[in-house]
């Protein structure tokens, strides 16, 4: 195991945690706060420790998938940790549970919460819940991508680990341009957004911080009402921006940098698009007779059928009072999810086109046994590769959702609340049902939910499999056996 280069790049996700700090700090100056004094120290030990770590430059830069996934899986644990210490310096969570639960919700993009009174914290502390949004929504490994010089395939091992969806690939031949693209086109819909919102009259800190949670996806409010509060123009804005920040990115590549037909006719955003008409429609006309006329039943259920399904999780409203049917559908969307290659969560619709056309053709395998179907996407053969990819994931998942159920469930709490809890986070959604929803908070569940909520809120970020890595007994012993023969040398 190439561990000088898995302490290397923490060291490098330490330095780029500092330096993006300094954002809060500059609120803080801006607002007058002292609380910036606390993300002022917190930055400054972490590019020390950052220093510290990449000093030692690794004499082999290469990294495979396995060492890929455990440092992707141990830089993003280290964010976590790193983020939580200002909210308990502050005092504005002193818990360090709670500070860690809130700092992984808002880099896993999730915006499942342990606060009550948002409003109450300092404008720097509020700056760093959406901040940590931003960052996790794109990947800050994808952006370490583009700095750090890495060789023998290891950018794209980093990739995989750290994006969403069933297949990883590269835009252009380079990795390192590959994400420097991705970048741009998630910087500028932002920028974008916040334009639109400023010109809707959002006030300018309203409008970074929410510009911020829609583009990663993430949820995190900065009022106590999420978006209720706001205009219906402005859900309109956010509504839009949040269903094209689930699209996948590969589409905007081809919609700016080559073929608008292609982008057009990719089959996840189109079966993407057709699941969230459906349900707006099925919502729409459940809900008609809770609204004040049909304009206010379609933005209510357009709202929070783009919120959940591109797992944003903001709300306009207490959702858990609707009629059974509507809440259904809003909790199915949960595990569907946004499109591959998107800032957003869940399990991903281009899973469900290839698991429904795998079940189709072994319906068909059935009529005409010795029939030779490809399963295909867009018109291209899928391989039998990704295929099996994709069902083992399915099998993780499901093992993973059960168990973590089971672990919450100790509390005693309502069923209700324990499964949609685990579902919001695990598919980076944030708010559920009953107890976990959207007038509520995470606040009142135990120290091991919380610890079993913050796992699922990382490895959902992760696709599962570089968290459970670490647990692997062959990994454990390889890091144990590196560390004795580091502590020989």
């Amino acid at each position: 195991m190439n561990r000088t280069m898995i302490i290397y790049i923490l060291g490098c996700i330490l330095k780029t945690e500092g330096v993006l700090m300094a954002l809060p700090c500059l609120v803080a100056l801006i607002y007058h706060e002292s609380q910036g004094i606390a993300y002022v120290i917190v930055a400054v030990l972490s590019l020390i420790a950052g220093m510290l770590l990449t000093i030692r430059k690794p004499k082999d830069y290469i990294i495979y998938l396995k060492e890929g996934c455990i440092a992707t899986s141990l830089s993003w644990i280290l964010m976590g940790i790193v983020g939580s210490f200002p909210f308990m310096i502050t005092g504005e969570i002193p818990s360090f549970i709670d500070a860690l639960f809130e700092t992984v919700s808002g880099f896993t993009t999730t915006g499942a919460s342990i606060l009550s009174d948002v409003e109450s914290l300092s404008h720097c502390s509020i700056i760093w819940r959406s901040f940590t949004h931003w960052i996790g929504g794109m990947g800050v490994l994808v952006f370490i991508i583009a700095i750090v010089p890495l060789s023998g395939g290891s950018n794209i091992n980093l990739m995989r680990a750290e994006s969403p969806g069933p297949s990883v690939g590269k835009l252009v031949p380079k990795v390192r341009h590959t994400a420097r693209i991705l970048y741009i086109i998630y910087f500028g819909l932002t920028l974008l957004e916040f334009i639109i919102l400023v010109m809707a009259k959002m006030p300018v800190f309203d409008a970074v911080n929410t510009s911020f949670a829609t583009a990663g996806t993430g949820g995190f409010g900065i009022k106590n009402d999420s978006i209720g509060s706001y205009s219906v123009a402005i859900q309109w804005i956010v509504t839009i921006f949040m269903i094209l920040f689930g699209v996948n990115f590969n589409a905007y590549y081809l919609l700016f940098f080559g073929s608008i037909k292609k982008a057009l006719s990719m089959e996840e955003v189109r079966v993407y698009f057709g699941i969230i008409l459906a349900a707006i429609t099925a919502i729409t006309i459940n809900i008609y007779s809770m609204c004040s006329g049909v304009w206010d039943a379609i933005t209510k259920s357009a709202f929070q059928v783009g919120s959940i399904i591109t797992t944003t999780g903001f709300s306009t409203t207490d959702f858990n009072l609707w009629p059974q049917t509507s809440k259904t559908i809003l909790v199915l969307l949960m595990f569907v999810g946004a499109c591959a290659g998107s800032t957003g969560g869940g399990i991903k619709v281009s899973r469900f086109v290839i698991l429904i056309k795998t079940i189709i053709k072994e319906l068909n395998s059935y009529i005409h046994p010795r029939s030779v179907k490809k399963i295909k996407v867009e018109g291209k053969p899928v391989e039998h590769e990704v295929i099996r990819s994709v069902n083992v994931y399915m099998i993780t998942f499901i093992l993973t959702f059960v168990v973590s159920v089971f672990l919450v469930s100790l509390e005693g709490k309502d069923l209700t609340t324990n499964f949609t809890a685990v579902a919001a986070t695990i598919n980076n959604i944030g708010p559920g049902l009953e107890l976990a929803g959207p007038t509520h908070n995470f606040g009142h569940f135990g120290i091991l939910s919380k610890i079993v909520i913050v796992f699922d809120m990382l490895a959902g970020r992760l696709e599962l499999f570089p968290m459970l890595l670490l647990f692997h007994p062959v990994v454990i012993k390889e890091m144990l056996a590196d560390k004795r023969k580091y502590r020989v040398k």
